[in-house]
């Protein structure tokens, strides 16, 4: 079993920044990517960043490309996402996302987050 704690949500204000953390732990042989994704009221959530594992390919929403950076610690199985020049348009919900292998030679699963609520206003 694999388990996602995300931190780093909260208030801040417009033109802001602030830091989200997920570290997974459990058993885990490799994991193929990592990636957050949010979910604003009453829309669908989407993707906003991923970075994989397989040739360190990097992957970004055009609403967040050059204000968010995603980057990850593979010794501490933690992707971080960096946020600058927060607008209200980014409140949401993020969820950390992690496609993880156990074993070798081993399916891969999917796993989330619980979610960690980010609000931008003045």
């Amino acid at each position: 079993q694999v388990q996602l704690v995300e931190s780093g949500g909260g208030l801040v204000q417009p033109g802001g920044s602030l830091r989200l953390a997920c570290t997974a732990s459990g058993r885990i042989f490799i994991i193929n990517s990592m990636g957050w994704h949010r979910q604003a009221p009453g829309k669908q959530r989407e993707l906003v960043a991923a970075t994989f594992t397989s040739g360190g390919r990097t992957n970004y929403a055009d609403s967040v490309q050059g204000r968010f950076t995603i980057s990850r610690d593979n010794a501490k199985n933690t992707v971080y996402l960096q946020m600058n020049s927060l607008k209200p348009e980014d409140t949401a919900v993020y969820y950390c996302r992690m496609v993880v292998q156990n074993i070798i030679g081993g399916r891969l699963v999917e796993h989330w987050g619980q979610g960690t609520l980010v609000t931008v206003s003045s």
